[in-house]
């Protein structure tokens, strides 16, 4: 990835997670929020790469294009630029949850998040197994952020859940515990990639896992809007298929008329 485009992925509502605890030596705010979001990018990427330990401040300062003193002076410590990647990682989570598209039904709505999770899981392995590897590194003070993002971020599926709790699709279960379940599932898919890679397709292994958690949480009704749910994802999919050969007037690829 280049630095541009790493910066560019970093949206600028990461500045609402940005804590107290990350000293700056800079007055300029929106200079310390644009400086801060390349480091943090950086960072997500070299960390994710090469470790926290085994990445120096000279080659992240290499990938944001300006010196390590810079660096310095928007995060005071290699920690406090952890914690900005970390949190970098975890914005992603959010920003594409918040972004997918809505939906009617609310067992729908807890398929949506699931696979926009999911998403950001696939396109950005490395830096989804960063939060596992590095947590740990951080002061106990830092850590206390990650795991507010992480509650903040997996509320956003639990409310989803709680939806179809109130619905009557799901039986009465603990909303936040099956969110750590959903969120589980979507983190195996980079932890065991090696394996899930040879075994199922990124498609079909959301689709499976999500078969799963409502079989095991529907209720008669839920079984019901759950099969209203899969005959239109059929129907969606085989409109999908023929929609190329309505936009060039029926003809195959790579032939003429």
């Amino acid at each position: 990835m280049t630095r541009q485009r790493a910066s560019e992925s970093f949206t600028k509502d990461h500045a609402d997670l940005v804590p107290d605890v990350v000293k700056s030596q800079v007055a300029d705010p929106e200079l310390v929020q644009r400086r801060r979001e390349q480091i943090a990018a950086a960072a997500a990427e070299l960390f994710s790469k090469n470790g926290f330990y085994r990445t120096t401040m000279q080659q992240l300062a290499r990938q944001c294009g300006f010196s390590s003193g810079l660096i310095y002076q928007c995060a005071e410590t290699k920690e406090d630029v952890l914690l900005l990647a970390l949190l970098h990682v975890m914005n992603r989570f959010r920003r594409e949850i918040e972004q997918a598209e809505d939906a009617e039904s609310p067992l729908e709505r807890v398929f949506i998040a699931l696979e926009a999770y999911c998403r950001v899981v696939d396109q950005f392995k490395a830096a989804a197994m960063l939060a596992y590897r590095s947590t740990m590194s951080l002061p106990l003070e830092h850590r206390s952020y990650i795991k507010n993002a992480e509650i903040a971020t997996n509320e956003l599926i639990a409310a989803r859940v709680r939806d179809c709790i109130e619905a009557g699709f799901f039986r009465k279960v603990d909303a936040d515990l099956v969110t750590y379940q959903l969120v589980l599932h979507a983190h195996a898919w980079s932890l065991k990639s090696w394996r899930f890679n040879k075994l199922i397709t990124f498609d079909d292994y959301v689709a499976s896992g999500f078969d799963m958690f409502v079989l095991a949480l529907a209720t008669d009704s839920g079984r019901q809007e759950y099969q209203r749910f899969l005959a239109s994802r059929k129907k969606a999919a085989k409109s999908k298929r023929r929609s190329p050969a309505s936009a060039d007037g029926g003809q195959q690829p790579g032939k003429r008329s």
